[in-house]
């Protein structure tokens, strides 16, 4: 008979600085994408105070597994960005009016807060897809 294993007890501390960074990559992300405050908050899904105190790196609560998937998602747009265009357009695609399928004349930014995950999904496909990935 085998003995049974210990528990795994939670590094708070390191799951805290894990956070910490990625709030920070999130919060990078909106300000070269120039998104207002109210956009950032409505695309992150919090209110425009928690965005305020993230912005001001005063955020202390925890990132549950929606918001972490939607940092995923901004930060996997934002590289998938830069590796695409490496210019300007890098940071102004996001607020530019686009008329692919995928956005009907709206800008990607607009697209995503209103549809929530899985338009940032289907963002982050397309963008994937023009660099000839997925």
């Amino acid at each position: 008979m085998s003995s049974p294993q210990p528990a795994i007890v939670p590094d708070r501390g390191a799951a805290k600085q894990e956070e910490a960074v990625i709030v920070k990559a999130v919060v990078r992300a909106c300000e070269f994408w120039k998104l207002t405050n109210k956009e950032s908050a409505e695309l992150f899904d919090v209110p425009i105070a928690t965005w305020n105190r993230m912005k001001a790196g005063d955020f202390r609560g925890k990132l549950d597994q929606d918001k972490r998937t939607r940092a995923s998602l901004i930060v996997g747009i934002f590289k998938g960005l830069r590796l695409f265009f490496n210019g300007p357009l890098t940071y102004e695609w996001p607020k530019s009016a686009n008329t692919g399928p995928v956005f009907n004349g709206k800008t990607p930014v607009a697209t995503m807060i209103e549809g929530g995950i899985p338009a940032m999904l289907r963002v982050r496909r397309y963008v994937d897809g023009l660099r000839g990935g997925l």
